[in-house]
């Protein structure tokens, strides 16, 4: 059974850092690339960060030196750090799972609300 089960969300003051976490299991964790998507009320979705099994990372032009995404292949885990945190990151954040064999085979975590504010 996938699961992607993401944690560290919270209620932090604007230049805060939070820390999210990602588990997953159900499925071979390395050969999918992992990311990172939030969602704010009344907005899409969006890609905030993403990172290949190698390692290479891209992010959205809005968290760029202040996001950074990570993962451990040897505990099935993705992280992404949040710091210098603003009122406009304020959404539900997202882990996804793509896989890099199977075309259009993805997986979606349920989500942590992540809320920046004084």
């Amino acid at each position: 059974q996938v699961q992607l089960v993401e944690s560290g969300g919270g209620l932090v003051q604007p230049g805060g850092s939070l820390r999210l976490s990602c588990a997953a299991s159900g499925f071979t964790f390395s050969s999918h690339v992992m990311s990172w998507y939030r969602q704010a009320p009344g907005k899409e979705r969006e890609l905030v960060a993403a990172i290949t099994v190698g390692g290479s990372t891209n992010y959205a032009d809005s968290v760029k030196g202040r996001f950074t995404i990570s993962r451990d292949n040897a505990k099935n885990t993705m992280y992404l750090q949040l710091n210098s945190l603003k009122p406009e990151d304020t959404a539900v954040y997202y882990c996804k799972a793509t896989s890099l064999y199977v075309r259009n085979l993805y997986y979606w975590g349920q989500g942590t609300q992540v809320t920046v504010s004084s």
